[in-house]
């Protein structure tokens, strides 16, 4: 980190400084405060007084190195965080909303987040707050200035431009970012793709050179994102793709199955449909039939015929095994 000579700053905006120095670790000694600061340690005193009358309660330490801490309080001024920091937490507290358990905690948090950030800050977390869906938990890195760029623009009803590979060769695309949509591995942007004329789906992290367009559009009726989005991720991806009627609740099959393998639709209280995608359809038959459940073949038809002869081959495989000779007590 550069360090700014003391000279070279306001008092605000060292003091300010200062404050994100003792929220970054635990404990500073004087002197290395006053180094990071570039002035004297007896102006991080001054400041540190500074602080205590803003109502932070910065502790400090006895002995030679003067060193310092911020204590907890039950009401601190504004958190400060800076821009990578804002947006970490808040895709973190996004993804987490999504979830049963943390679900309502990670929303209190977030709005809490919200009301002590700065206002240019607040107003970033808020364009991705605003452009974000889910249907599992983003895993797959993605650059936050991407995500950032993706939901401003979406917030401002603006044009993207990005790199993207596609048949081989990376392209420009131009596109109405509609919604930025996690799954249980990925992040992708759901938009509409201005040189295709219809909606698309884009792996974030397969994004370069992502840029804000000047041209503005006007929201178009659009599918439910999410839902459009982990369909295609689950199935219309792939060259082959099969529904079935799986008799067990949705919610079971649904922590059997990862949100990107499978689209599992509630039918009932005690059935649900399970619309899936592979490269080859026994990959999809086995899947299914692992689960455990009995189910029924919905489409397509030949998926039937195959099943029928796959219980063929398995019951003269099972046919050439001797039964095991049951053991009686002597």
């Amino acid at each position: 980190m550069d360090v700014v000579s003391g000279a070279e700053r306001g008092t605000t905006e060292r003091v300010l400084a200062l404050l994100g120095l003792l929220q970054q670790r635990q404990a500073w000694s004087g002197p290395e405060l006053a180094e990071r600061l570039g002035v004297t340690p007896r102006t991080v005193r001054r400041d540190v007084e500074r602080l205590r009358a803003l109502g932070y309660p910065v502790h400090a330490g006895q002995g030679v190195g003067g060193g310092y801490r911020l204590g907890p309080g039950q009401e601190l001024p504004p958190l400060l965080l800076d821009d990578e920091e804002a947006i970490a937490t808040a895709v973190l507290l996004l993804v987490g909303a999504d979830g049963a358990v943390v679900g309502d905690a990670a929303l209190r948090a977030l709005t809490k987040l919200d009301q002590v950030l700065p206002a240019r800050l607040r107003h970033e977390v808020r364009a991705l707050s605003g452009s974000v869906e889910s249907f599992g938990a983003g895993r797959t890195p993605v650059v936050p200035e991407a995500l950032m760029t993706l939901a401003r623009a979406r917030r401002d009803e603006v044009e993207v431009g990005f790199d993207y590979p596609s048949g081989g060769e990376v392209r420009r695309r131009r596109v109405e970012p509609y919604r930025l949509v996690a799954s249980d591995r990925r992040w992708y942007l759901f938009a509409y793709d201005l040189d295709r004329d219809d909606w698309r789906t884009f792996r974030v992290d397969r994004m370069t050179g992502v840029s804000a367009r000047t041209w503005r559009f006007r929201p178009r009726a659009a599918p439910d994102a999410a839902r459009h989005v982990q369909e295609g991720v689950a199935s219309r991806v792939y060259p082959h793709r099969a529904r079935f009627l799986v008799h067990a609740s949705a919610g079971t099959v649904r922590a059997q199955l990862p949100a990107s393998a499978a689209v599992v639709r509630e039918r009932g209280s005690e059935r649900c449909e399970v619309l899936s995608g592979a490269a080859r359809l026994d990959a999809v038959l086995m899947h299914v039939l692992l689960l455990g459940h009995a189910f029924e073949i919905l489409e397509p038809l030949e998926l039937g015929v195959r099943c029928r002869e796959l219980a063929h081959r398995l019951l003269a495989a099972g046919a050439t095994v001797s039964p095991v000779p049951e053991t009686g007590e002597a």
